[in-house]
């Protein structure tokens, strides 16, 4: 109760939930436009933003984004007429991985256009735009540019994901964003320098006020430098009127106006940062008499604290070297990293210095990473669970003797799996591939892992498994030899636990033999099977392999029995398998089928399919992919019963807790 005394003695506080409330119906009945796609058009429109990664150019205009390989002799600014063909911007087909179809709705993008022609209509003549043009130059020249962009421009984006992995993974990607230390010190810049030209005191807060507003646009409205900017801002002009006001409840009601106007901010990782963090530094910040020391180790574990619950969040685990390593880098990052990112644009002699700095914070960035023995994987909180965090952090910082409440709460946790029922099957639309994850509580098993030469699927499919709560994978069956099947399998057993693996019962092909020499290294166990049943609860499964001359007609075949639920999966089994699974075994009627070789017509014989005759049917497939599958054959031959497939209705979940449901990720 005292807690919560605390948190309404915040009126703030109410009006920010109720425009939180608002905010998430309108994202939920936002509608937008859907287009006609492939339908060539012709626009005239201004460029917002350009970046060069992954060898192509990310182009963004106003609605719409484009991922353009050739060269782009244009600058942001430039009006230009884009002929191409505009595509719908599609959700996450696998749950609960980053939402980049919201974050560029955050940005006023609501839609991809793949550039055919490109035409020059008018040049740049906006002074603000030509400087940051002019700054860019200079930072595409040093050798740490991404770091430059962070600090300079506010864009994160340059950073390799291995990199940006790390920072999130170590739990301080939030001292790579641009906010209200950065603000505070041009603030005293732009003071000092009114000063000098002896321009009247009252003016400075004005004169300043412009100078944010304009450095607001500079960077392109980067969150952090949003609020700190329209903090002082609105600051200056309840002071004009000699209105008080804390600025805990500045930062709520500049936070609240921004989700007003945007409720897409809710999609930006840096958006919770950025304010949950000032919030909480401005409750609990410590009064000045406090020596410098002591508020310099104050300020990182506070902000280790408010971040934990958003870490916990976004990145579904929590490295408690985190406060060690805050404590070391925040001030570097604050007080020389910034400053000297400044310095280095003007100064390109000094680049090396900087470069030398950043070397260090990289390799102690990289050095905690793989310190995994103080890691823990945490389910992904609802809600209500980030709340009770937050009520528990507000409990202990008002008295630290309760601090052992958060060790609590995160050991329940962190168990909950432990402690909670649950069963599901999930096809995860891994494109022309499958990957299929089974939960049995705290039992968890893979079939498959999809992939292929040019993408594979391990970084999606440990932030799934993350997500709920699951640390290692008990089995791994891989049903055949093929990269679209077992692509994944090489980056992923290297990254997450697995306990055994599985193959099928043929001789070894090359893409097998290149992962059993992986599984060597690692000391992983794998070995062949023909038959092979086990039983998890109530759940009995049971695997056949035939040892035939192709890898798809010696595919495993899955026969999974739940209560009166009966279910096959068939991986890329063929007729010759079917026909040979048909002689050995007697096969019923089943529920759910999932068809062999993705619909393929060399699968899901007449024969065989009025054996099991299954009333739901399920495909994993890509979309408009070069095999032109699922056979039109296929299609008519199993219009009897009710069918998903994962290039239309995105990853399927097949939950047997209860009653058995199955729920879909739609693009």
């Amino acid at each position: 109760m005292k807690v919560l005394k605390i948190i309404l003695r915040y009126k703030v506080f109410i009006v920010l939930i109720l425009v939180l409330f608002f905010s998430l119906m309108r994202i939920k009945y936002n509608k937008i436009n859907i287009v006609s796609e492939n339908i060539e058009r012709e626009i005239i429109i201004e460029i917002k933003n350009i970046k060069f990664k992954n060898n192509k150019y990310i182009v963004e205009f106003n609605n719409f984004i484009s991922y353009y390989k050739n060269d782009f002799p244009y600058d942001v600014g430039d009006i230009v007429k884009i002929k191409g063909k505009i595509k719908n911007i599609k959700n996450k087909t696998i749950p609960n991985l980053f939402n980049y179809k919201g974050y560029l709705q955050s940005k006023n993008i609501q839609y991809e256009i793949a550039i055919s022609e490109i035409k020059l209509i008018k040049k740049n003549n906006n002074l603000l735009k030509k400087i940051r043009k002019r700054i860019e130059d200079r930072i595409l020249l040093s050798e740490k540019k991404e770091y430059l962009y962070a600090f300079i421009l506010g864009d994160t984006s340059y950073f390799e994901d291995e990199v940006i992995g790390n920072y999130q993974f170590n739990g301080i990607s939030y001292l790579l964003s641009l906010g209200s230390l950065q603000v505070m010190m041009i603030i005293k810049l732009f003071e000092w320098l009114f000063k000098r030209l002896k321009i009247k005191k009252k003016y400075i807060p004005f004169l300043s006020s412009i100078f944010l507003a304009l450095y607001m646009l500079f960077t392109n409205y980067t969150i952090g430098i949003l609020r700190s900017s329209l903090c002082y801002i609105l600051k200056a002009v309840l002071n004009c009127f000699k209105i008080k006001i804390k600025y805990t409840h500045l930062i709520i009601i500049i936070l609240c106006f921004l989700l007003i106007i945007n409720p897409f901010y809710l999609y930006r990782t840096g958006f919770y940062y950025s304010f949950i963090i000032s919030i909480g530094l401005s409750i609990f910040k410590k009064k000045k008499k406090h020596n410098h020391l002591k508020r310099m180790l104050y300020f990182p574990i506070l902000a280790f604290l408010f971040s934990l619950p958003i870490n916990i969040y976004v990145n579904n685990e929590i490295n408690f070297l985190t406060i060690i390593l805050s404590i070391i880098a925040f001030p570097l990052y604050s007080f020389v990293v910034f400053p000297l990112s400044v310095v280095v644009i003007f100064i390109p002699k000094l680049m090396f210095f900087f470069n030398w700095i950043i070397d260090i914070l990289e390799y102690l960035n990289d050095l905690f990473s793989n310190i995994t023995i103080v890691n823990f994987i945490f389910r992904k909180p609802s809600i209500i669970v980030l709340l009770i965090y937050y009520i528990v952090i507000f409990l202990i910082l008002k008295k630290p003797k309760y601090f052992y409440w958060i060790l609590v709460i995160m050991l329940i946790h962190g168990n909950i799996n432990k402690i909670i029922s649950e069963e599901f099957l999930m096809i995860l639309d891994v494109s022309q591939g499958d990957a299929i994850l089974l939960k049995n509580n705290n039992n968890v098993y893979m079939i498959d892992t999809g992939g292929s030469n040019n993408y594979e699927y391990s970084d999606e499919i440990i932030k799934l498994l993350k997500s709920y709560g699951i640390s290692k994978i008990n089995k791994l069956f891989l049903t055949h030899g093929d990269m679209d099947h077992l692509g994944s399998s090489y980056s992923l057993v290297r990254k997450i636990k697995v306990e055994n693996v599985y193959f099928n019962n043929n001789e070894y092909n090359d893409n097998e033999k290149k992962l059993i020499n992986i599984l060597r290294k690692l000391n992983i166990n794998y070995t062949k099977i023909d038959k092979y049943r086990f039983r998890i609860n109530n759940l009995d499964i049971y695997i056949r392999s035939f040892d035939l001359k192709s890898e798809n007609d010696s595919s495993m075949i899955f026969t999974i029995k739940w209560n009166k639920l009966r279910m096959m999966l068939m991986g890329d089994a063929t007729i010759a398998s079917e026909n040979v699974l048909m002689q050995e075994e007697k096969l019923l009627p089943c529920n759910i089928l999932k068809l062999g070789h993705h619909g393929s017509k060399g699968s899901t014989s007449l024969n065989f399919w009025n054996k099991v005759k299954p009333k739901i049917s399920i495909i994993s497939v890509g979309k408009n992919n070069i095999y032109h599958l699922p056979s039109e054959i296929v299609l008519d031959r199993i219009k009897t019963s009710k069918t998903y497939l994962t290039s239309h209705d995105g990853s399927i979940l097949i939950n047997f807790q209860k009653s058995v449901t199955i729920s879909t990720f739609s693009p």
